[in-house]
């Protein structure tokens, strides 16, 4: 009893004080009711009362170029793990956001404009279910003819058809035979424990939240005709010449780049079985979508890339284009060292999936498996954005990100390990040269009210201050973060929140509390700082003063963020020297510091370089010495 007692009063202590930690951060109310339930912790753990829903999907669909009308079937088993009786079921009709009048960000030309999501039968457990087709809008509430109780299943059978869209965005037509197909199926959208159902409209904008399934699907297409998934293919020596499966099984375990398919293979029109169709299956468990290409005219390229060094295992790396398309024929080795530099280096995660396939479109845009990315003729800048696309498998694809919500959890992660791996392929300087320009230099010149609200900021919420609140500003915070930590601590905790959040559906709370309590710092100050204020860059040298052993440096920070710096000072004998600061300097005073500067030097000038971290104001960054 002596020895037990105090370390159940540890315990309790331990636990007062995580509670406190997780309650010094603004938490809606919402959130609130999520910890009080025990689904989340507040040592940033999933709750012992945590559950997610999923699902089971056996899709087919029919694709004939160069007819646009898309034919889908589909059998959908779906599990109610919540503690809740659903009465209803929440569609999401991705593809209903082409329709005239329903709402969205931007114009709709002709060409975007379709009838979306048309309806053909509806059964729920077996009874015919009327559906509302011509309603406009990306989310369709059907009710469930016996309510589904918790733990219970539902088995949904439905079939739809649709017409592709002339104008290519995140899906659509790319040419009048090679077709995109993405959020192409009905699926029951996400019930989770803080929001209940996600009704949040798909405006065109904002990005997604889907739970992880298991799926089959059969694409049935034209012969000569290639299809591109994600997935698995089942049967590759089925749809496939036995030359052409040849080549593709070889290209799953070559370093060298195997060319399946060449524009010479092409015009033979052999590559495929010599059906009318030919029916590809493509199978994938616990994933949050699927995305299909197909073309009559695309090159395709292979090869793979050790992803594992502990089991040896291999992820196939896949490329469909036009073979005009010079930064194509690249896609598949630069795609090679995305997937072993991502799984050693940044985050330093295996790269989960089995394959991935760079497929030459118009979006720049992932999606599980796959990314859809625009030609240019700058064969490096074509890296950056695939290298960027193929980030996005662990956010939000390793980890279940609720986008539409919070994308700062899935892009400023993607634009964080766009700059890391950008650094090992063109070195420190251009990569840093890069992300200023392109992720902080129109943020930082921007004064405008709506670029400064908090990221914390619901981006369903959000519009001209979107982009720089889900892609710039949270990168920056995770550089200050792992400056002020240190690579060690910092990947320790990054894999701490991993790790408890691989295949669930994170909140930006489970992430500040997992990293706090991984990293056994008490970081609540630092995301206020970054997430919860109204702050910027911009920093001020003010003074510079002889002080016992040196000099003091008087810093105020007028923009507000904890930012790390360097205090490069010029000595009067014309050498310099560089002191850097990490963001803790500003833990206890966030507004005005005192940097001691220990020399026996004369000092001229000193300078203060934020780097990456851009100031808005460069004009009071300098202090001549007088």
């Amino acid at each position: 009893m002596k020895i037990i007692k105090p370390i159940v009063l540890t315990a309790i202590s331990c636990f007062a004080l995580l509670q406190v930690q997780a309650q010094s951060l603004y938490m809606p109310r919402d959130i609130q009711k999520a910890f009080k339930k025990g689904t989340r912790q507040a040592d940033g753990k999933p709750g012992k009362n945590y559950w997610q829903n999923r699902g089971t999907y056996n899709i087919t669909i029919t694709a004939l170029p160069p007819d646009r009308n898309v034919k889908g079937t589909e059998q959908i088993t779906y599990v109610n793990n919540s503690p809740d009786t659903l009465k209803t079921l929440n569609m999401k009709l991705i593809l209903n956001a082409h329709k005239p009048g329903v709402a969205r960000f931007g114009d709709a030309g002709p060409d975007y404009l379709t009838s979306g999501v048309q309806f053909d039968r509806f059964l729920i457990n077996g009874e015919s279910i009327k559906v509302n087709s011509q309603a406009a809008n990306t989310n369709q509430s059907v009710k469930i003819p016996t309510p589904l109780l918790p733990h219970q299943s539902v088995k949904l059978e439905i079939d739809w058809h649709f017409q592709i869209s002339l104008q290519s965005g995140r899906e659509g037509m790319i040419d009048s035979t090679t077709y995109y197909l993405a959020y192409f199926y009905p699926r029951v959208s996400v019930y989770d424990d803080y929001n209940g159902w996600d009704r949040l409209p798909f405006l065109d904008g904002q990005e997604f939240y889907n739970d992880f399934n298991d799926y089959t699907l059969n694409v049935i297409a034209p012969k000569n005709y290639i299809v591109w998934a994600t997935g698995t293919l089942q049967n590759p020596t089925q749809v496939l010449q036995p030359e052409y499966a040849k080549r593709l099984q070889k290209s799953m375990t070559s370093d060298s780049t195997i060319h399946i398919a060449t524009a010479a293979d092409l015009t033979k029109k052999n590559i495929t079985a010599q059906e009318t169709q030919n029916t590809w299956i493509w199978k994938a468990d616990n994933i949050s979508d699927m995305a299909v290409g197909l073309s009559d005219h695309y090159v395709w390229d292979g090869a793979s890339a050790i992803v594992d060094d502990a089991t040896h295992r291999r992820a196939s790396m896949q490329a469909a284009f036009l073979d005009n398309a010079k930064d194509f024929h690249n896609a598949v080795q630069a795609g090679r060292n995305s997937l072993s530099w991502l799984s050693r280096n940044w985050p330093g995660v295996p790269y989960p999936f089995p394959k991935m396939t760079s497929f030459q479109g118009f979006a720049d845009m992932e999606y599980p498996m796959m990314v859809n990315d625009s030609h240019t003729d700058d064969i490096q800048f074509s890296q950056f954005v695939q290298d960027h696309e193929i980030a996005h498998t662990y956010f939000p694809f390793y980890m279940g990100i609720n986008e539409s919500r919070y994308a700062f959890m899935d892009e400023g992660w993607a634009t964080t390990f766009e700059r890391l791996i950008g650094t090992a392929e063109v070195g420190a300087q251009k990569a840093d040269d890069l992300f200023k320009s392109f992720r902080v230099k129109r943020w930082i010149s921007d004064a405008s009210t709506a670029e400064d609200l908090p990221i914390i900021t619901p981006s369903s919420e959000l519009r001209a201050g979107y982009g720089n609140n889900s892609y710039g500003k949270p990168a920056l915070s995770h550089f200050a973060l792992k400056d002020m930590l240190g690579d060690v601590l910092f990947k320790k905790a990054l894999h701490g929140y991993m790790d408890r959040w691989n295949g669930k559906h994170p909140i930006p709370w489970d992430y500040f509390n997992s990293m706090s309590n991984v990293s056994g710092r008490n970081l609540d100050w630092f995301f206020n700082n970054w997430f919860f204020t109204n702050y910027y860059i911009d920093i001020d040298l003010q003074n510079i003063t002889k002080s016992n052993g040196g000099y003091t440096a008087a810093i105020k920070n007028i923009g507000g963020f904890a930012v790390p710096f360097d205090v490069i000072l010029t000595y009067t004998d014309g050498t310099t020297e560089t002191l850097h600061q990490t963001p803790a300097v500003w833990e206890k005073d966030q507004k005005q510091i005192s940097v001691n500067i220990k020399t026996s030097k004369t000092i001229k000038s000193a300078l203060l370089d934020g780097g990456i971290f851009m100031d808005a104001d460069v004009s009071n960054n300098t202090f001549v010495v007088k």
